[in-house]
């Protein structure tokens, strides 16, 4: 059993390793939540990839929607 005390002190460096690497994981994760939060998403008050969008049923872009079919009959 002479080895069991270096298993032991190279367990305990690795959870030391380990803690430190959570530490600066964590460290990056809250920089970047502080960067994005501080960088606007979009310029303007409206997201320009939905721009113009209205909810709802979109019109037919071939032009044959059958609603417009029975109005005019």
């Amino acid at each position: 059993m002479a080895n069991h005390p270096k298993v032991t002190a190279n367990k305990r460096a690795r959870e030391r390793a380990r803690q430190e690497w959570q530490k600066e994981k964590a460290a990056r994760r809250e920089e970047a939540k502080a960067r994005k939060a501080s960088v606007p998403r979009y310029a303007g008050d409206e997201d320009p990839d939905i721009a113009g969008i209205v909810p709802g049923p979109q019109p037919s872009p071939w032009g044959d929607d059958p609603l417009e079919k029975e109005e005019e009959e």
